[in-house]
């Protein structure tokens, strides 16, 4: 029986390793934010942009995070805002290939969650996709968790931002 008490400790050690904590986040409120008013560029090409973020990837060693949303949606420029924070910037640069991928409203660039098994309607944005260079979406289930971004604090924002990083 002494064997299932070190098969434990065997488990733990070979889990990988825990997330980064996130940085401070120089402000307390969102009303302290500065909101962009376009993030989402509605003309790129985001098949390119998320190839050329995982070619990035495999050579930075990073995992790749999908930034889906919309100009027209005030949590995802909240969220754009939140990233642009120098302290954020530096947190998700150093841990995260970034791209943004405009997906209108809901009619636009779908290919790109069903890339990751995300077929059907996104719940909603903005949603991010935390992917590997490998295909696999490392946050299942919890890509639209913060749709609704204006309600949290920026530091739960950054904690959220920080889960998935290797």
């Amino acid at each position: 029986m002494r064997f299932i008490p070190l098969a434990f400790a065997f488990l733990a050690l070979a889990a990988p390793a825990s997330a980064a904590t996130a940085p401070h986040v120089s402000i307390a409120s969102l009303k302290e934010l500065t909101v962009p008013d376009a993030p989402y560029d509605e003309k790129a090409n985001a098949d390119a942009q998320v190839d050329a973020a995982i070619a990035r990837a495999k050579k930075s060693g990073k995992r790749v995070m999908i930034d889906l949303g919309g100009n027209w949606c005030a949590d995802c420029r909240i969220m754009a805002g939140l990233m642009e924070l120098p302290e954020m910037e530096r947190f998700l640069s150093a841990h995260y290939e970034i791209v943004s991928v405009d997906v209108g409203r809901f009619n636009r660039n779908l290919q790109i969650p069903a890339r990751y098994g995300i077929t059907q309607r996104l719940e909603g944005v903005p949603a991010f996709l935390v992917v590997t260079t490998d295909g696999k979406l490392v946050n299942t289930g919890r890509v639209s968790a913060i749709q609704d971004a204006r309600h949290m604090t920026p530091q739960a924002l950054a904690d959220w931002l920080a889960q998935w990083t290797n």
